[in-house]
């Protein structure tokens, strides 16, 4: 799953969803830094993660007033670096969610796939 051979990977785990908005940019950003020091880097939503998917939420999701971005920022900010976004398939069910209705560029992936990705990763951080 990752495209390269080099060293250098990160994988982000994200587990939370709308239900705690103060958890839904850090991957992001997170993942936009190590992907700025030429790291490879991908993010993975399961359980409510993939809530923060959805194309309807990551407008809504930010900070109370005008004091920040919101979630989209930080996502296209990752995902013009070069960070994947994996879900995992039982967390779309679990969310009552299809591939269709996430943002673009979203890949499905299974257990064994995740698994795989987290053994060749130099790093695993969950939120």
């Amino acid at each position: 799953m990752w495209s390269g051979d080099g060293e250098g990977k990160v994988l982000y785990v994200q587990t939370h969803g709308v239900g705690d908005p103060g958890r839904c940019a850090t991957p992001f950003f997170l993942a936009a830094s190590a992907a700025a020091m030429e790291v490879e880097v991908g993010i993975y939503f399961t359980m409510y993660g993939p809530q923060l998917l959805q194309r309807e939420v990551v407008d809504k999701i930010g900070p109370k007033g005008d004091r920040g971005q919101r979630l989209s920022y930080f996502i296209k900010q990752a995902t013009d670096l070069g960070v994947r976004l994996w879900v995992c398939q039982p967390s779309l069910d679990l969310n009552d969610l299809t591939l269709d209705e996430l943002i673009d560029g979203v890949e499905m992936i299974g257990g064994a796939a995740f698994n795989d990705l987290a053994m060749a990763a130099d790093a695993v951080v969950s939120f």
